[in-house]
């Protein structure tokens, strides 16, 4: 893994709230930062497509995602994406053999204490490195191929849906 894409959507993860009533913006992507302060030993490329909560991603924003991992040179993508469309952003982009790509975000806002976005970052990382071509989910601890994962609502979790 020389040079990683690492494509930026918004979502939970880059979550700014303002006060207790939950008004939140969509902030500066913070993947990049993380990624910074983590002292990875990779290079990456980073490029934001939008900064939208995943309720509001379209197929249009899909249709952007996969036309900048269509169109690049890395081998191995790493997707920041809210996580109640994840799994149907994922799966629009069909069968990718020639890539590793992996979506992650996170439950809470990475500006929160409680955070998961960092191990999930992380998880997403360890994907790339490890996970054969195709398209993946790295949450809850676990890299799910993305036609065989779910959101449980019930849980506040990824599932495998078989």
């Amino acid at each position: 893994m020389k040079t990683i894409l690492l494509i930026t959507t918004g979502g939970t993860l880059d979550k700014v709230y303002f006060d207790a009533l939950s008004e939140y913006q969509v902030g500066n992507a913070v993947a990049p930062e993380i990624l910074q302060r983590m002292n990875v030993n990779f290079c990456y490329e980073h490029k934001e497509i939008c900064r939208k909560d995943s309720l509001e991603i379209t197929d249009q924003d899909r249709a952007l995602i996969k036309q900048a991992i269509d169109g690049c040179e890395h081998d191995h993508v790493l997707v920041t994406h809210g996580t109640d469309t994840m799994v149907q952003t994922a799966q629009f982009l069909g069968e990718q053999p020639e890539k590793t790509i992996v979506f992650t975000g996170a439950m809470q806002p990475a500006a929160f204490a409680n955070t998961d976005a960092i191990f999930n970052i992380g998880t997403a990382i360890g994907a790339l490195n490890s996970a054969p071509k195709g398209v993946y989910v790295a949450m809850s601890g676990q890299v799910f191929l993305a036609s065989k994962v779910y959101k449980n609502y019930e849980t506040k979790r990824f599932e495998d849906n078989e």
